[in-house]
């Protein structure tokens, strides 16, 4: 009797145990002094995420993006430009794609370490347009050992140079924060120490939560997996989820994904945008393709599973923003400063 007592007691503690974890709620912050998006350092799963959304480049062949509308997905990141010369064949068809499926989009830049950042600065906005409802661009952040010309590091202080003046070039031309996208190698190598927490993140880890791999980091995007599965695309596509709430989602749709300050510096200073339009537009084209033309995949699969963790197993953190209002530049006037070529057929 006193055996099956002690049991029945146990499987109660147990259950109320079990209950009580499954039952932490996701949290997230409100946005910050320095860019509009909320963050999380911490979550219980990619189950709790309201908002979903995939990444995709030429590597992921004809899009049907009404059926990945069908499928819940609400944004997707979208590959413009590698290096100073490089546009990804099927940007224009994916772009255009995802904005009449009514897709909220951004384009990304995939970094070429061995290249001018002032070439690779004017090659994006070159092709990528500048439109009042698209997602903030993004910085692709990454070694690529696979590069024939440059599989190398650069120095830190190089690295996170380059950075700068792309991030800064980014959101005076386009009017808003740009995110960083960082794999865990270039982020622990180069971005452990807190460095850039004035910009959204968006990270990735599929195989453990975001904690794991990037501690410390706010982030504002996770991307969960390299063999997701999304009706409208044809075999695997990275898919990814917001660390905010879809009340939050909405509101931040709503303002164009920008950032309160720089609305305000786009209403009050127009006009002096124009020359910084005009020099874009002259800049000269980078010289042929020192590469060889490489065509490497951007996110490449680093495992074969998507992470696997049950709601609830790791309590959310929140933490302030106590990182003081950063000075935002005035951004260029809105221009599409060369027309994109046609895309090409599948191959």
């Amino acid at each position: 009797m006193l055996v099956r007592s002690v049991s029945r007691i146990a499987l109660v503690l147990f259950g109320l145990a079990f209950a009580g974890c499954g039952s932490v709620p996701m949290h997230t912050a409100e946005p910050g002094g320095d860019h509009p998006f909320p963050t999380l350092t911490q979550t219980s799963g990619q189950s709790s995420h309201e908002i979903h959304g995939i990444d995709v480049s030429k590597w992921q062949g004809q899009i049907d993006w009404e059926a990945v509308r069908g499928a819940g997905v609400t944004f997707a990141f979208i590959k413009a430009t590698e290096g100073g010369d490089r546009l990804d064949d099927r940007f224009r068809e994916n772009w255009e794609g995802a904005r009449r499926a009514g897709i909220a989009r951004g384009a990304y830049h995939f970094t070429y370490w061995c290249g001018s950042m002032s070439d690779q600065i004017a090659w994006f906005q070159r092709h990528v347009p500048n439109e009042p409802d698209a997602l903030p661009p993004v910085l692709d952040v990454e070694w690529n050992f696979d590069s024939p010309t440059c599989p190398r590091r650069v120095p830190v202080h190089v690295a996170q140079q380059k950075m700068r003046e792309f991030l800064h070039a980014m959101e005076r031309h386009y009017g808003k924060k740009p995110i960083i996208y960082a794999d865990i190698t270039f982020h622990r190598e180069v971005l452990a120490g807190g460095e850039f927490a004035q910009y959204p993140f968006w990270v990735r880890s599929v195989r453990a939560l975001p904690h794991e791999r990037y501690p410390g980091r706010r982030w504002a995007f996770w991307q969960t997996t390299a063999t997701g599965r999304v009706a409208g695309v044809t075999g695997n596509v990275d898919r990814n989820v917001f660390a905010g709430s879809r009340a939050q989602w909405q509101r931040l749709a709503q303002s164009g994904f920008r950032h309160q300050a720089v609305a305000q510096a786009s209403t009050s200073h127009p006009p002096a945008a124009a020359p910084q339009v005009a020099s874009a537009q002259a800049a000269p084209a980078p010289a042929a393709d020192p590469r060889g033309h490489q065509a490497e995949p951007v996110l490449a699969a680093v495992a074969t599973q998507p992470a696997t963790v049950e709601a609830g197993q790791v309590m959310s953190q929140t933490a302030g923003a106590n990182a003081p209002p950063a000075a935002v530049p005035a951004p260029d006037t809105p221009a599409m400063v060369a027309p994109l070529p046609r895309p090409r057929p599948r191959q």
